[in-house]
């Protein structure tokens, strides 16, 4: 047996040991999606985190400094700026809302200040929190095939099917608590990974004025921020797309229960700063490690296999094994809190609040665990397919998600004449303009990212037809 394959075993056994130390939480809904809402404040910080990056983070982010060379910093820009604005603009009116009105899933805060005339809001958000979760599940499907591929030359679809069992397996046992403290684990090895790869690859090339070197031999753009695409793109459209990488931390529901599932406001407050310095080192070290591994091991026909590249170059086998572990936890650390939120769509949104079945929180939960195990094989059958890019696929997904949630929160936060309707158009508006700009538009405009209209039109219309729905019924 290989050096690497015993590490993945010791690393998953742990996984199953939180799994079933976790389990006893998941008799009853609360427990089973928010773990009872008492995590302490460096369960969050870490499950915040790993949650948000996924596979996108270790493949993807690296992959991407690989492609477009140090522009890609722009994106660590965006990324903490955005994940700063999820924590001081959202995460603490979030926490006492939900708390005061009992809320376990994101459609439960849209409406938890009016009534929702009949079911619309809950529905919508269901419908547009499946169809995005499975694609974003499908990626992460895939980046666990090029995984096992690139360190253990296992066939792609064989290791797509052998990652999504261990994933579906603790999601399925543990639930959000083992969710989130699997994340801690997962989000230590990531911030470890994401020191010693970049170190590692900066050392081998000679330090970092050698990689600047190298990279403006190759293409005097890769070390020009400010040249951000060689493909005429207009330079400020390509800055603004990076950074807006980051503003669908406000509105994602993956997130959003992170807030939620915090002990107190206290817990929050130490939350925040513990985050934004992990999530600082993780995308700062995934930059730059494709950044430097392009200087190392330029031409490779794949961008997004650079860390796999560089982990089983640079390491002896047992650290290799460990870098492996440090990528799959990167997966496994965001699919399962996807296959937990389109689980509660169904179970909590539409069985219990839409339906209104009187059936118990135990049996529920049950149901909820079912569940868990088919939205996950119907990712693996849709991932076994033809491989897409992660980084455009992932962030299709993160864009239509932010831009259906991010907007309609922060209104039912911050303006207190929002009304239903405004909810309704604003989530609807801006899940539809993401989705209709990265179809028609997104190609002849530069590649503005989609998040951008997105937000836009959600936030016009959740602030503009609330603004009209409220005068209107002031006046009747």
């Amino acid at each position: 047996m290989s050096t690497t394959v015993t590490v993945l075993i010791v690393y998953l056994g742990i996984l199953a040991a939180l799994a079933i130390w976790s389990r006893r939480e998941t008799h009853t809904l609360s427990g089973y999606y928010l773990a009872g809402k008492k995590l302490p404040y460096w369960v969050v910080a870490f499950s915040t985190n790993a949650t948000g990056e996924s596979g996108w983070l270790l493949l993807g982010l690296s992959g991407m400094g690989y492609a477009v060379g140090v522009q890609a910093y722009w994106v660590v820009v965006g990324e903490v700026l955005g994940i700063a604005a999820a924590w001081w603009i959202v995460a603490r009116r979030l926490k006492k809302l939900s708390d005061e009105t009992d809320s376990i899933t994101a459609p439960d805060i849209l409406v938890a200040r009016f009534e929702d005339k009949w079911n619309l809001i809950r529905s919508c958000a269901v419908l547009i929190i499946l169809v995005m979760v499975t694609a974003y599940v499908t990626a992460q499907m895939v980046a666990t095939g090029k995984a096992f591929s690139s360190f253990l030359g296992m066939e792609y679809a064989t290791g797509v099917i052998v990652g999504s069992v261990f994933i579906i397996g603790y999601t399925f046992v543990g639930g959000y608590k083992a969710v989130c403290y699997t994340d801690v684990v997962q989000g230590v090895m990531m911030l470890l990974g994401l020191i010693a790869v970049p170190a590692a690859a900066v050392y081998a090339s000679g330090g970092w004025g050698e990689v600047q070197t190298n990279l403006a031999l190759q293409d005097p753009t890769l070390v020009d921020m400010m040249a951000v695409s060689g493909e005429g793109k207009i330079v400020w459209i390509a800055i603004a797309s990076f950074v807006a990488i980051g503003l669908p931390f406000m509105g994602v529901p993956q997130l959003l229960v992170r807030f939620m599932s915090a002990r107190d406001d206290v817990e929050i407050r130490k939350a925040r700063i513990v985050s934004m310095i992990v999530l600082f080192v993780f995308t700062a070290g995934a930059v730059t490690a494709g950044v430097a591994g392009r200087a190392l091991f330029p031409g490779l026909e794949d961008s997004e296999t650079i860390f796999p590249v560089l982990s089983s170059n640079l390491f002896p086998p047992i650290i290799s094994g460990m870098l492996l572990v440090v990528v799959l936890s990167a997966i496994m650390s965001t699919v399962d809190s996807l296959l937990l939120l389109a689980s509660s769509s169904v179970v909590r949104d539409t069985y219990q609040k839409i339906i209104g079945t009187a059936k118990s929180e135990e049996t529920l939960s049950k149901y909820g665990k079912l569940l868990t195990v088919v939205i996950g094989a119907i990712a693996v059958i849709l991932g076994i397919q033809e491989p897409r890019l992660i980084f455009d696929f992932v962030l299709a997904s993160w864009g239509g998600l932010g831009s259906a949630f991010g907007p309609a929160v922060i209104g039912i936060l911050y303006y207190k004449r929002v009304t239903w309707a405004g909810v309704l158009a604003g989530m609807l508006g801006g899940f539809f303009a993401c989705v209709i700009w990265l179809r028609y538009f997104k190609d002849d405009y530069y590649g503005l990212y989609e998040a951008i209209p997105g937000f836009v039109v959600g936030f016009a219309l959740t602030y503009g037809v609330s603004w009209l729905t409220s005068r209107k019924d002031s006046s009747m």
